[in-house]
């Protein structure tokens, strides 16, 4: 585990510990491996969780179109925190991804999260928090990753400003996962090097809870027991 941190948060530790417990937090990509674990865990603690997936029941958003953004915003009210664990980049050799390839992964995974951000300013209740997601990639690329290393990198990128720019009134964080296990077992993989989806979600809670900001969090491997 590398933690990048970036700035210290200024907001008022008494603020943070009141909403320790029942805070209302969004989850986009909950029908996901690392959402559904995220969205799990946070309600275990006793957070009131909603949930958002792309399609099927229930709540959906299109995290590449704005209004689609704005939408959910309107329909959910006032939230305390938004958790987004969501978002599609294209894998491909360089020579071989189209303008379209690039197109998309900028307008999904990028800036889609930066717009849940934008959008989420007053919905949120200041004093809350976004925790967004990259990727191992995004720091350490391989072959055929171009545009996911791309989008990512500049995820956490925007999470620093975002940081300073929204310092005292909300908190921008950023999980970098490595390697799911459960994502290397669909594709054939045998489980490790990885980290379990259950033991990743830790450090998204460690962000929604906490006290930091500006911080990207490499999580490659569960924490080690008694390590905050």
């Amino acid at each position: 585990m590398v933690v990048n941190q970036f700035r210290p948060s200024l907001l008022a530790e008494p603020l943070a510990q009141e909403k320790l417990a029942g805070m209302k937090i969004l989850v986009v990509g909950s029908s996901g491996i690392i959402g559904s674990a995220v969205a799990n865990a946070l309600s275990e603690r006793g957070q009131d969780i909603v949930e958002v997936t792309h399609s099927g029941e229930g709540l959906t958003v299109d995290l590449s179109d704005i209004a689609s953004l704005k939408e959910l915003y309107d329909k959910i009210g006032k939230l305390d925190a938004v958790v987004c664990a969501a978002g599609v980049a294209q894998f491909g050799p360089l020579e071989e991804l189209s303008d379209d390839d690039f197109t998309q992964s900028i307008e999904n995974k990028l800036m889609g999260q930066v717009n849940l951000v934008r959008c989420g300013i007053g919905q949120v209740t200041e004093g809350g928090s976004f925790t967004l997601t990259s990727g191992g990639l995004s720091q350490k690329p391989a072959a055929a990753t171009t545009a996911v290393s791309m989008v990512g990198a500049a995820v956490e990128a925007f999470v620093k400003g975002a940081a300073i720019d929204l310092e005292g009134r909300y908190r921008v964080n950023v999980v970098s996962p490595g390697w799911v296990a459960e994502s290397r077992i669909q594709i054939g993989l045998g489980p490790m090097p990885g980290i379990w989806a259950r033991d990743l979600a830790e450090y998204y809670i460690d962000l929604v809870e906490g006290l930091q900001t500006g911080q990207i969090v490499q999580a490659e491997t569960a924490k080690p027991d008694g390590i905050p």
